[in-house]
């Protein structure tokens, strides 16, 4: 049985002025990105963590690297783990566009997950390209306890799927910067053993 801890990255300052960055917008973490960072590092010392897996943008490596540095260990960086394709809603502050990111995720909620935003992904196509390569490292890691570090609405898609509530009901998946998710994997079946843990983020609000 493997041990996974599903983590979404810190604060970056888009996430402070709600702009939307999907896969296109490679931002740095913030200072209460840096903070919530550490947090991160510190609410992981009980456990082991023997792998450090993160997306193709920065944002995930530089949240990771407090572990990696006291774990000492690589940071193993795959761009199939990226953030959702926004599309054309990419860079955009979201109450500028509120009807017609609403309008895409009323269509996720009743069931469409083969929508997309122009020039965009929809959930089906995230959730194959993210779960292939989760599942890779999974079957080809000798390592037991692994920490993927990635993105807000690919967690929602990941979890909504491996936990048996399908992808129309991914906005029911809470997360926010900094949260941890830890799961086991075993026999090819993900079981939730705590979900959006927030406790170590508290003092930092």
């Amino acid at each position: 049985m493997k041990q996974l801890f599903i983590i979404r990255h810190g604060e970056t300052d888009n996430n402070k002025q709600h702009i939307i960055q999907g896969r296109s917008l490679d931002a740095s973490i913030n200072e209460l990105g840096r903070l919530q960072a550490e947090a991160i590092c510190e609410a992981l010392e009980p456990y082991e963590v023997d792998k450090i897996v993160a997306s193709g943008l920065r944002r995930t490596h530089e949240t990771a690297q407090p572990l990696a540095s006291q774990r000492k260990l690589d940071i193993h960086k795959y761009p199939e783990l990226d953030e959702i394709n926004f599309g054309v809603l990419e860079g955009k502050i979201f109450t500028e566009i509120k009807d017609e990111v609403m309008e895409v995720h009323e269509k996720w909620k009743s069931g469409n997950v083969d929508y997309a935003p122009e020039n965009g992904e929809s959930p089906r196509q995230t959730y194959a390209r993210a779960n292939t390569k989760v599942e890779e490292v999974l079957e080809s890691s000798a390592e037991e306890s692994i920490v993927f570090m990635i993105h807000g609405r690919l967690t929602r898609i990941l979890l909504s799927e491996w936990l048996g509530h399908g992808l129309k009901n991914m906005h029911k998946i809470e997360h926010q910067n900094g949260a941890i998710n830890h799961l086991t994997w075993h026999d090819g079946k993900f079981k939730a053993v705590e979900l959006n843990k927030t406790d170590h983020l508290m003092e930092l609000v």
